[in-house]
């Protein structure tokens, strides 16, 4: 079975009950999630072996969190435990054209202080198949931007395929450096990069003219900002860009495309009305994307059509994590879709 290896922070997730505002009633919905656990998650759901690589407090809240994740199937072995806290984020989901908001709580966290030498990265990396790593790890803090570094060279090193979802997040970025800086120097270990456009331009310093709250998407103009992204840099087998229409907080267009080895290729396109919870859509897709990869391996258009409908499917389940399996994702990407009872 292959083994995919994810590195980042899982974070107690607090979140107002259905569409409420924070504490409009007196309580939180209390779950877990962070992107590379989601990724983790999701691919072990989907048949691959998830291992996820974090620093997590020596206290029940940590231990609860590493049990969830072994209840899924992930592989918890190389989680350290030590000093510090888990990290908290608050959710409100908003609904129609009131937008959701989240609320990070994320200082002097586990992850946030481990540094360089601190992981095994040798016996991590022994006998994997691919590393994953988003953005929003290296921007907690300067050490965990020189860890990520660390684990994208060393995974390098042990032949793993790296898959990099830029995931740019405006309000980690406070350490003194920028997205930019940083992401610049993961990207050349990088096979494979997976990001929206504000990923791109807010990362990676490349744009072009896409306008996303028009309603109509130019699919050539993501084309030439995937070339764009390759021609940079050369290292890049595959880039894919997300394509999220945001109608309302609860009506959204949903698609990707795929710039690969192959060929330049467009998802089908999901009209999602009735959100019930977005967070993770975009770790959904990153984890759909390398099971498509590897299982698909020569079926580049396959792969992303798979990935668009795992993530598609995640925006009917409440919490970060996408608890959907292969038979379901191939059901959709069939055209079943209608979302009446199986017996």
């Amino acid at each position: 079975m292959d083994r995919i290896i994810t590195f980042g922070e899982i974070m107690l997730r607090l979140k107002s009950p259905e569409h409420e505002r924070f504490f409009q009633s007196p309580s939180l919905e209390a779950t877990f999630g962070g992107g590379e656990a989601n990724v983790a998650v999701s691919v072990s759901l989907l048949g691959k072996q998830g291992v996820f690589i974090t620093s997590l407090p020596d206290n029940p809240i940590g231990e609860a969190a590493i049990s969830k994740l072994r209840y899924h199937g992930v592989d918890v072995s190389f989680i350290k435990k030590t000093k510090g806290r888990m990290g908290i984020y608050y959710l409100e989901s908003g609904a129609n054209q009131r937008a959701s908001n989240v609320i990070y709580d994320r200082d002097y966290t586990s992850i946030s202080m481990a540094k360089s030498g601190d992981f095994d990265w040798e016996s991590i990396f022994s006998g994997a198949k691919w590393f994953h790593i988003t953005g929003i790890t290296p921007a907690l803090t300067e050490s965990t931007a020189e860890l990520s570094l660390e684990a994208v060279k060393k995974a390098k090193s042990f032949g793993c395929t790296v898959s990099i979802d830029l995931n740019y997040r405006k309000k980690l970025w406070n350490y003194g450096k920028t997205a930019a800086e940083v992401m610049s120097n993961l990207v050349p270990y990088a096979d494979v990069i997976i990001a929206n456009e504000e990923d791109i331009q807010k990362s990676l310093g490349i744009s072009a003219p896409i306008d996303v709250t028009s309603g109509i998407l130019d699919i050539n103009i993501y084309k030439i900002l995937a070339e764009k992204v390759k021609t940079t840099y050369p290292n890049l087998s595959v880039v894919a860009i997300t394509l999220r229409e945001s109608h309302s907080a609860d009506y959204n267009g949903w698609s990707a495309v795929l710039h690969g080895k192959t060929g330049f290729y467009h998802s089908k396109k999901y009209e999602i009305t009735n959100i019930i919870d977005r967070v993770g859509g975009g770790d959904s897709f990153s984890a759909g994307l390398i099971f498509g990869l590897l299982e698909f391996a020569n079926d580049e258009e396959r792969a992303v059509n798979f990935a668009a409908a795992a993530s598609c499917l995640k925006h009917s389940i409440s919490g970060d994590f996408n608890l959907i399996t292969r038979k379901e994702v191939e059901a959709l990407c069939a055209g079943d879709g209608s979302g009446r009872v199986q017996r």
